[in-house]
């Protein structure tokens, strides 16, 4: 067997709610840690006296008793940890770990027991419930009856309010009423906070900033009174959790933090935090309310009956002494200017976060801390509005995540170098060289980032005016009706009377003034179609002519890349367009000669294909195709558009039934004159008539020419 045994997932009850850590054994003593808090308890291994074995709703726990009256409860074990549990305390804590039943019965008759801290209800020697009397906050009495009301807890969906005990009348004590014993022995382990006595010290008019206002802060043995001008809280050290120390980045100024657990509360608003704010200038002389036989005997040295010093220094020695906690300080970071804390935001307010050796903490609206057992990961991200700063991140392992925001970008390096140092988990690692980089290259203006997306959309809008000033600068309207895209290659296939329509401008101007009776929804579809010729035309290329020749920058550039790669890891692509440049202007005539010699002739063999490529007819085939199919989808166009006109005056009529598309596109296909005469039977006269004059003007301007 090991020295230690370590249990994880064991369970705390916490007034009313099961807080989970872990738990582990060793010789010399037994630690729990609060996963929820990060609270420590230490149970030294020579005070343990008594080791219960009960079967609970969660599975197996444990119930330890120590000689000075504590008990502590842990729960989550499985039944097969029981033998090597009880081994474990037998060979080194020399306690038994006896087996103990829990009572099921339901019975509310039963023996109520107090046994130090806890009230157990006993019904035949085995217990029904126990009840830590720290959780009561209240203790009343009544006729044979003692009410216990308990604190409330807000992480617990059921809260137990109140219990009623009936204390039957005894005969055998008449001097003293039982119930009024009862109520003692309640009392005097309840937490239970009564103002009595005299304050140990008083700090008066302390500026407060969580909750605001100013309070005089009366310092008791038990407890902390803040009294101000609406509230009065009173804070038990026992729900102290840490005390914090922090400068404030003025250097002007202290922030004292104490973290409660459980919070303060003032209606609805839960104080988890209580937030002092001191100025560095400001002095006291304190004497405390003891004799100093008292203050030595009590305190051991730590405070003395008479002080003076700084007002901070004053309440975080007092409190230090009175709660025994250590006092959290920031610890070797330090920012970019010089301060141990940085500038940013949380939830749209400003404040200073502050890196500490086990965590960070953030102050002050609302204050935030976090341990660094409890981070999962972190990550840097770009602002939103500026480059000139960054947000940090941090999401727990809970799921929830903490965004810093607006931190200048001057902090970068120092913080990163802290989380690494701290070993935490960075979600985006290989950002901070990029990041550096930026901050060397931009450090003047934000307005000299190059922005891809900017400037992608400038060279579309040049394109798109490109194209409008080509389709004003058209002489002919009737390309401004374009059903598709795709009836340009239909008009090649079936173009029979490419010479006829060119020369049919005139006879087509009634159509036109058709066409542009048109709805406006189809103008727009036609205006977005045509923005994209321009970028259509000019995509095609001669794929079968010689490739052009390189430049002497561009050949040097070529064998010189993987060099500068190797000689700068990582390095982007952008990063090396501006390095080669840089090594280009500084290489020497005789170099650069070199290249320019190679640059030359690679351009004499260009010119050389060339001559032969347009010697053996390439280029000028696929010219003329182009021309062609222009020339053919104009005609094919005009051709359509006499069409729609016709349709037009159909639908006007109102004795023919609509015609599909289908119809439509066969009628426009065919250029014979017979089909025509074929179709214009079905039609009335006053169609046949309009159908003739539409098709006369073509065949007779071609008998004239």
């Amino acid at each position: 067997m090991g020295d230690t045994l370590e249990f994880n997932e064991i369970y705390q009850e916490v007034k009313g709610s099961w807080n989970d850590g872990r738990l582990r054994f060793s010789k010399q003593n037994v630690v729990y840690k609060s996963s929820k808090t990060g609270k420590v308890d230490s149970i030294p291994a020579g005070e343990l006296n008594m080791a219960q074995w009960r079967r609970v709703c969660l599975g197996h726990g444990i119930k330890l008793a120590t000689g000075t009256g504590h008990v502590y409860k842990y729960d989550g074990f499985r039944d097969t940890d029981f033998e090597k549990i009880s081994e474990f305390f037998k060979a080194n804590y020399k306690v038994e770990l006896t087996e103990k039943d829990m009572c099921v019965k339901g019975w509310n008759w039963g023996t109520a027991k107090f046994s130090g801290p806890l009230l157990s209800f006993d019904v035949n020697d085995n217990t029904a419930f126990e009840i830590p009397l720290s959780n009561v906050s209240q203790c009343a009495t009544g006729k044979n009856e003692v009410t216990l009301e308990f604190h409330q807890n807000d992480d617990t969906e059921v809260s137990l309010m109140e219990v009623r005990f009936y204390v039957p009348p005894s005969q055998a004590d008449e001097r003293q009423d039982p119930v009024e014993a009862f109520a003692q022995n309640v009392l005097s382990k309840a937490d239970v906070i009564q103002a009595t006595g005299d304050a140990v010290c008083i700090f008066k008019e302390l500026q407060c900033l969580t909750p605001r206002g100013r309070y005089d802060i009366r310092i008791y043995p038990t407890f902390l009174h803040l009294h101000g001008k609406t509230f009065d809280y009173k804070i038990p050290y026992t729900t102290v959790l840490r005390l914090f120390l922090l400068p404030h980045k003025d250097q002007r100024q202290m922030f004292f933090v104490i973290s409660l657990d459980p919070p303060i509360k003032q209606g609805q608003t839960r104080y988890h935090f209580l937030i002092l704010l001191f100025s560095k200038e400001e002095d006291i002389n304190l004497t405390l309310n003891m004799s100093e036989e008292d203050v030595e005997r009590r305190f051991e040295g730590k405070l003395s009956k008479n002080m003076s010093g700084s007002l901070y220094e004053m309440v975080s020695r007092v409190m230090k002494a009175l709660v025994n906690r250590k006092i959290t300080v920031p610890g070797n970071f330090q920012g970019h200017s010089g301060a141990q804390c940085i500038t940013c935001s949380y939830k749209a307010s400003s404040g200073l976060l502050y890196p500490l050796e086990r965590g960070f903490i953030y102050v002050h609206k609302p204050p935030v801390h976090l341990r660094f057992e409890e981070i999962s990961c972190v990550n840097f991200a770009r602002g939103t509005t500026t480059t000139r700063s960054f947000d940090f991140e941090i999401e727990t392992k809970q799921g929830n995540q903490y965004t810093f925001s607006s931190i200048e970008r001057e902090e970068y390096g120092k913080l990163f170098d802290f989380v690494n140092a701290k070993k935490l988990n960075i979600k985006n690692r290989g950002f901070k060289e990029g990041m550096k980089g930026k901050i060397d290259e931009y450090s003047d203006s934000d307005e000299d980032q190059h922005d891809a997306y900017l400037e992608r959309m400038k060279a579309e809008g040049k394109i798109r005016e490109e194209g409008n000033d080509s389709d004003e600068s058209d002489s002919g309207s009737d390309e401004s009706f374009n059903p598709g895209e795709e009836d340009d290659d239909i008009a090649e296939e079936y173009d029979s009377n490419a010479s006829a329509s060119d020369s049919s401008d005139e006879g087509d101007k009634s159509e036109d003034e058709s066409a542009k009776k048109k709805k406006a929804k189809k103008a727009k579809v036609v205006k977005e179609k045509k923005e994209k010729k321009p970028r259509k035309e000019k995509k095609q290329k001669d794929t079968g002519g010689p490739k052009r020749p390189m430049s002497a920058y561009m050949l040097w550039l070529n064998s010189s890349r993987e060099r500068i790669k190797s000689e700068n890891p990582g390095i982007s692509i952008t990063e090396i367009s501006k390095k080669a440049g840089e090594m280009w202007r500084q290489l020497g005539k005789d170099e650069k000669e070199e290249w320019d010699t190679k640059a030359g002739e690679a351009k004499r063999q260009y010119d050389k294909a060339k001559k032969e490529y347009k010697e053996s007819g390439g280029g000028s085939s696929s010219v003329s195709k182009k021309e062609s199919k222009k020339s053919g989808g104009k005609k094919e166009e005009k051709k359509r558009k006499s069409a729609g006109g016709d349709k037009d005056r159909e639908r006007g009529g109102g004795n023919e039934s609509f015609k599909s598309k289908e119809f439509i596109e066969t009628s426009e296909e065919s250029s014979s004159d017979s089909d025509r005469k074929s179709k214009s039977k079905r039609k009335k006269e006053s169609d046949e008539e309009e159908e003739e004059a539409v098709s006369t003007p073509a065949s007779s301007e071609e008998e004239s020419d």
